[in-house]
């Protein structure tokens, strides 16, 4: 089945948006408590997360496409 690209952008913001509710939902506590050590990171740190974070988004999509 071959999807239009808008489609499946679309699908793509779905599931980040039901992944990103996953532990709020299942274990507030514990996603407050990882929320707040973020908070206490440097902001090279977190460019540094989410270099990390894209490319490994960036492998993966061109891995499975």
């Amino acid at each position: 089945m071959t999807w239009p690209p808008s489609e499946a952008l679309w699908l793509a913001v779905a599931l980040v948006l039901i992944f990103e509710g996953l532990l709020p939902l299942v274990a507030p506590s514990v996603w407050r408590r990882a929320f707040g050590e973020m908070l206490k990171l440097r902001d090279g740190q977190l460019r540094f997360f989410g270099l990390m974070t894209l490319g490994s988004g960036l492998l993966l999509g061109w891995l499975l496409a």
